[in-house]
């Protein structure tokens, strides 16, 4: 198995630490929204790493969304994710394994961001704030 190697991101990696050692009963939240833990491989190093993102839901699936706060360049996950779509997520308690894929098609990507934007309404900001497509990803039961 490979070796997990944490975000530098101090506050993100506290989050995903508190989260993942309460097993789900704490640090669930971020601003009084509820997030998921992410457990996906890296493209380049093959080491596992892990993302705190909000929790959007479709059904029983999640809308991953790479707003990065409208930063102008990509997280690093979406290359890790579209290297390899095997995931892990956590929602508090539950582990769930799980595929994703890039949502490409307009008319989906449309439906799925108002998900996004309802759970989190700062993505709307976020994409006004950048010039780039932010990547949005949906994870399905594997």
């Amino acid at each position: 198995m490979a070796e997990y190697v944490p975000t530098p991101i101090k506050w993100v990696r506290d989050q995903i630490e508190r989260y993942e050692k309460s097993g789900g009963t704490e640090g669930t939240e971020l601003g009084g929204r509820p997030v998921i833990v992410v457990t996906h491989q890296g493209n380049k190093t093959g080491a596992i790493r892990k993302t705190a993102l909000m929790r959007v839901k479709d059904g029983d699936n999640y809308v991953l969304v790479a707003s990065r706060g409208g930063a102008p360049t990509n997280p690093v996950w979406v290359y890790n994710l579209r290297a390899d779509a095997d995931v892990e997520i956590r929602d508090k308690t539950v582990v769930h394994r799980m595929r994703v894929r890039e949502v490409l098609d307009a008319e989906e990507r449309t439906r799925v961001w108002a998900l996004a934007v309802g759970a989190f309404p700062p993505y709307e900001e976020y994409k006004n704030k950048t010039s780039r497509t932010i990547p949005v990803f949906v994870a399905e039961p594997a």
